[in-house]
């Protein structure tokens, strides 16, 4: 049985998987080019959103590291992608975690390509959209969120504040979500 989560956009272009009105966040910066980051998405799909999704709001933020080539483009595509179609864009960047190791920097617009023409989006626009200034600006300032809150490494997970940071479990994270959600007097 699937699941169903509300996923939603703020006017800030923040893309939140679960109860996007919830106390309990969860922000995750991450590198849509960082393994660990592909092994926190698989975490997230298969045991903290069937988990949490009703209760925890699961807050997307973009920190493509210098050393990925291809990082930033695809932060660039997923920003674009939020504003076309909300489960697209979070299908973009399940299939762009999952399918890292095939990606490389002179390939990624025609893996992008692909993705849109198999999704039924306008590869195009979604080519254009990488030289965007605006979606390149957020980008940027959700970078800059996060070295001004100290992050260095992808993913890192903030449950209400408490860093996960790079590689941690899922009865790790756990916890700190229960502990989240126990002091907002959430059953």
């Amino acid at each position: 049985m699937a699941a169903v989560f509300a996923i939603s956009v703020s006017s800030q272009q923040r893309l939140v998987e679960g109860k996007a009105d919830s106390p309990v966040r969860v922000l995750i910066f991450e590198d849509l080019q960082c393994s660990d980051c592909a092994v926190f998405r698989a975490m997230l799909d298969e045991k903290l959103l069937p988990k949490y999704g009703v209760k925890v709001a699961f807050e997307h933020r973009d920190f493509p590291l210098a050393k990925h080539a291809w990082a930033r483009p695809a932060a660039i595509a997923a920003r674009y992608l939020q504003t076309v179609d909300l489960a697209k864009a979070v299908k973009f960047r399940q299939q762009t975690m999952k399918s890292q190791s095939g990606i490389k920097p002179e390939s990624f617009n025609a893996w992008l390509a692909s993705f849109c023409e198999a999704n039924g989006l306008d590869s195009s626009k979604a080519l254009a959209a990488l030289q965007d200034p605006k979606l390149e600006a957020l980008v940027q300032k959700d970078f800059e969120d996060g070295v001004a809150r100290g992050i260095a490494h992808t993913p890192t997970a903030l449950v209400n504040g408490a860093p996960f940071i790079e590689t941690f479990t899922a009865e790790e994270i756990s916890k700190g979500i229960d502990a989240a959600l126990k002091e907002n007097g959430i059953q």
